[in-house]
């Protein structure tokens, strides 16, 4: 994907040097608008290799909202070990704490828990809206409307997540004449060489589920990004990443679909994925 590593070099070329809660600095550049048409094949990098089978975890456990590290890790997806609930143990990023987060299965009210049971609040009695099925009932009946989001932000609940939403909301565009759907995402906080390929699939996977539940042909993935950066840790590797060759683009199919609801993260045929070697890059906590 060209306009991934393009993306990459305009970081470089026109960022500026900021520290942050990490501790690591970063290169960052504000505002940044990432396309990519699902005609020219499924988005997962082939400039290094990428794990589908723990994006596509992540994302049914999103879809399920589930706020679970086990459910994830029963899968043997890792992603969100370093974290927990931050009414659970509060965040810090020295030793000590880290090794608290990790060892707390409960992430909070994050990303799933929102789009499945916004505000939920049990202990009062509340229950939560569920956003993605108000969505798919919406794109059923009023496939034109403008208000086809799902939000991720609630303020009310940030401090009881493991992180606040880097990608906070998304948005579905219909196109009934041509039976496409496109989908764009809305990013506050922006990792480009670990977050974003990650984010892109995972929006791409979501994207086809959605058309398959609806009767659309998945169209174009957009993210709008605002704070995009790389950190100064990374940036051996992404200088690796910017001299290597890209292949053709994957294809990707969903076996034994019935609902977006039922959907596991095996149910997926990741086809002709060719690709460069992996690229380690830490994960700033």
């Amino acid at each position: 994907m060209k306009q991934y590593l393009d993306m990459l070099q305009y970081i470089l070329d026109n960022g500026e040097q900021e520290s942050n809660r990490t501790g690591i600095d970063t290169i960052m550049v504000s505002g940044y608008k990432f396309e990519h048409d699902m005609k020219d094949g499924f988005p997962l990098l082939t400039s290094k290799k990428m794990g589908i089978k723990s994006i596509s975890a992540e994302l049914e456990m999103f879809i399920k909202g589930i706020q679970s590290k086990k459910f994830l890790q029963d899968r043997k997806c890792t992603i969100w070990n370093q974290w927990c609930s931050s009414k659970k143990v509060p965040y810090g990023n020295d030793e000590e704490t880290k090794a608290k987060m990790a060892a707390e299965d409960d992430l909070g009210p994050i990303y799933g828990v929102q789009g499945r049971r916004f505000d939920d609040h049990p202990e009062l009695g509340l229950k939560g809206t569920d956003q993605l099925k108000n969505l798919i009932d919406t794109i059923k009946k009023d496939p034109t409307s403008r208000r086809l989001l799902v939000s991720y932000w609630n303020p009310n609940q940030i401090p009881e997540m493991a992180l606040p939403p880097c990608h906070f909301a998304y948005q579905v565009l219909c196109h009934p004449k041509t039976k496409k759907m496109d989908i764009i995402w809305y990013q506050r906080s922006c990792d480009a060489p670990l977050g974003i390929p990650y984010d892109l699939a995972s929006y791409a996977l979501l994207l086809t589920l959605l058309c398959k539940e609806t009767g659309y042909e998945p169209g174009k993935v957009i993210g709008m990004f605002a704070n995009l950066h790389i950190y100064v840790n990374q940036i051996e590797g992404v200088k690796e990443q910017l001299k290597r060759p890209t292949h053709k683009l994957p294809t990707l199919e969903i076996k034994n679909f019935t609902s977006i609801f039922d959907w596991k993260y095996d149910d997926i045929e990741l086809k002709n994925y060719e690709h460069e070697d992996a690229i380690k890059f830490d994960i700033a906590v």
